[in-house]
C-alpha cells in the first residue's frame, strides 16, 4: 500500500486479511501477469489509468469469450431455431436487445470480481446469513444442473446426427461426460491454453453456422428490418419470452465474476483496477457481438426454410437436422453434418464451462479448498447422473425430449432472480466495492433490466404452469413451492431495499 488514504476505500482491509485463508478462484501462480507499456509503479500515479495498449487488450482477452459460450449453448440454439421457424425474422430486434441486457449484467459481474478480488459465490457466503446462503447455493446448483442436462443432451444429439443414428443418446452422454477429463488436462497447461481451446470451439460454431447461412441464402433486407424494427404479436409472444429467457443464465453470472480473476491486477492502485475493467468491457462486448452474429445465422436459416410452413410448430433440437436436410438438400457438404458439427461444438464448449462454473459455485458457497480435479469430478457427477437417467428414459421419444427441455427452461428461469438480485445488491455496496460501486444512473438502469427479465420469466412460468399443472394434489404442491419461492425472493429484495434506505 502506498499510504494514500483513498486506497482504503478501494479495497477493504478485511478482504486483504482473509484472501490467503479462504478458497480463491485462482491461485497466485495460475494468474496471468499483464505486462504492457508504461508499467511505472510511481505511487503518485496510483489513480491514473495507463494508456490503451493492444498488447494488454490481447492479454486480457479470454474471460469474456468463455462467458459468451452460455449465449451459444444448445438451449439458446433451440430458442433461435424455434423463433426463426415460428416468428421468421421479426424477433431479431429482441435478440439484439436481450444480448445487450445480458452484456450489462455480465459487465456488472466482471466489475464485482475485479474490484473485490472475490467472485459472486464467495461474496454471497460472506454477506448473507447461513440459511440464506445455503438456499442460494442450492438454487445455483439446480440452475447449473438444469443447464448442464440441456448441454449434454445437445452434444449427445449432435453425436447421434454425425453418426447417422448409430450412436444412441445414452452413449452420446457417456462420450460427452469425458469432456471433464479434457478440461482437467487442458487446465494443467494454464489459463491461456484453456481459453485457446474455447476460442477454437467458438470458431467452429461461427464457421458452421455461417456456412449454413450461406447455403440457405436468407433475405438480407428482411434480416435487416427484423433487427432494426421492433415487431411483436400475440402469436409470437411465447418465442419472444424464450429468446430473452435463454440468454440470461444464472450460472454465467457467477462464472464471469470468477473468470476475470485469472489476470493479476494490483487492486491497491485505482488506475490498475479501472484499466482492467476497461479492457474486460471491450473484450466482453466483442465476445457478445460474435455470439449475437452466430445466433442471427441460426435464426435466419430456420426463418428462411420453415417460417410459414406446416413444420414450423413441430421443429426442435432433435429433428432440426433432419428437416434441414429435407429442405436444403445435400450440397458439397450436407447441411445435416454442418448443423451437427456446430451443435457438437456448442454442446461441448458449454458443458466444459458448466464444469468450470460448478467449481466456483461449490467452492465459493461452501469455502471448499479441495483440489480442482476433485471439485470438477463432483460437479460433473451431479450433472451426468441425472442426464444419463434422462437419456435412457427419453432416447426414442422426440416429443418427450421437447417437454423435458421446457421443464428445464422453467427450472433455470426460476433461478435467475437468485443471481441477479445479490449481484445488484453487492455492486452497490461501498463496503464491498469501494470507489467502484455503481452510480445512481447505472443502478437504476440495472434494476430496471433485472425487473424486466424477472417479469418476462414470471410470465413464462405462469403460462407454463397454467397449462401443465393438473389435479388438486399437484396444484397444492406447486402452490406451496411457489409460496416459499416468493417469500425468499421478497427477503432478497427487502434486504437490498433496506440497504438503499440506509437501514442495513
Amino acid at each position: 500500500m502506498s499510504g494514500n488514504p483513498e486506497e482504503e476505500t478501494l479495497l477493504p482491509n478485511s478482504f486483504q486479511e482473509e484472501e490467503e485463508q479462504q478458497e480463491t478462484a485462482y491461485e497466485s501462480s495460475e494468474k496471468i501477469v499483464v505486462v504492457g507499456i508504461d508499467e511505472s509503479d510511481n505511487e503518485d500515479n496510483w489513480g491514473r489509468v495507463p494508456p490503451f495498449s493492444w498488447k494488454k487488450l490481447w492479454l486480457f482477452t479470454g474471460p469474456g469469450f468463455l462467458m459468451s459460450i452460455a449465449f451459444l449453448d444448445p438451449g439458446n440454439l433451440e430458442g433461435d431455431l424455434q423463433a426463426g421457424a415460428i416468428a421468421g425474422y421479426s424477433l431479431l430486434w429482441l435478440l439484439m436487445w436481450a444480448t445487450a441486457m445480458g452484456l450489462l449484467i455480465q459487465l456488472l459481474s466482471a466489475r464485482l470480481g475485479v474490484a473485490t478480488g472475490k467472485h459472486l459465490a464467495e461474496l454471497c457466503r460472506e454477506e448473507y446469513p447461513a440459511w440464506a446462503r445455503i438456499v442460494l447455493w442450492i438454487m445455483a446448483e439446480l440452475a447449473l444442473i438444469g443447464s448442464d442436462i440441456q448441454e449434454v443432451i445437445g452434444s449427445a444429439i449432435a453425436i447421434r446426427i454425425l453418426s447417422r443414428g448409430v450412436v444412441p443418446l445414452w452413449a452420446g452422454v457417456v462420450i460427452t461426460a469425458l469432456d471433464c477429463f479434457i478440461f482437467l488436462f487442458l487446465e494443467n497447461y494454464g489459463v491461456r491454453t484453456l481459453e485457446a481451446f474455447f476460442a477454437v470451439l467458438i470458431g467452429v460454431m461461427a464457421i458452421s453456422f455461417a456456412w449454413m447461412f450461406g447455403e440457405a441464402k436468407p433475405s438480407g433486407k428482411e434480416l435487416l428490418l427484423g433487427v432494426l424494427i421492433p415487431k411483436l404479436s400475440s402469436r409470437t409472444i411465447q418465442q419472444a419470452v424464450g429468446v430473452v429467457g435463454c440468454l440470461i443464465m444464472p450460472h454465467n453470472v457467477f462464472l464471469h465474476s470468477a473468470l476475470v480473476q485469472s489476470r493479476q491486477v494490483d487492486r491497491s492502485k485505482k488506475g490498475r483496477v479501472q484499466e482492467a475493467l476497461n479492457y474486460y468491457s471491450i473484450e466482453s462486448t466483442l465476445a457478445l457481438v460474435v455470439s449475437f452474429i452466430i445466433n442471427i445465422f441460426v435464426t435466419a436459416v430456420f426463418a428462411k426454410g420453415f417460417y410459414g410452413s406446416e413444420l414450423a410448430n413441430s421443429i426442435g433440437l432433435v429433428n432440426a437436422g433432419q428437416y434441414l436436410e429435407e429442405t436444403y438438400g445435400g450440397g458439397l457438404f450436407p447441411i445435416l453434418y454442418i448443423w451437427g458439427i456446430g451443435l457438437l461444438a456448442a454442446g461441448q464448449s458449454s458443458t466444459i464451462t458448466g464444469t468450470y462454473a460448478g467449481q466456483f459455485i461449490m467452492g465459493g458457497f461452501l469455502n471448499l479448498r479441495l483440489k480442482k480435479w476433485m471439485r470438477a469430478l463432483i460437479t460433473r457427477s451431479c450433472a451426468i447422473i441425472p442426464t444419463m437417467i434422462v437419456a435412457l428414459l427419453f432416447d426414442t421419444s422426440e416429443g418427450s425430449l421437447d417437454i423435458l427441455n421446457e421443464w428445464l427452461n422453467v427450472l433455470q428461469s426460476v433461478q435467475i432472480p437468485f443471481a441477479l438480485i445479490p449481484l445488484l445488491y453487492l455492486v452497490s455496496k461501498e463496503q464491498i466495492m469501494g470507489t467502484f460501486r455503481i452510480g445512481s444512473v447505472l443502478k437504476i438502469t440495472s434494476w430496471l433490466v433485472a425487473a424486466l427479465v424477472i417479469v418476462i420469466n414470471g410470465y413464462l412460468l405462469t403460462e407454463f404452469f397454467s397449462s401443465e399443472v393438473n389435479g388438486p394434489l399437484f396444484g397444492a404442491v406447486v402452490g406451496a413451492i411457489t409460496a416459499a419461492y416468493v417469500a425468499f425472493l421478497l427477503y432478497l429484495i427487502w434486504r437490498a431495499v433496506a440497504f438503499y434506505l440506509g437501514k442495513a
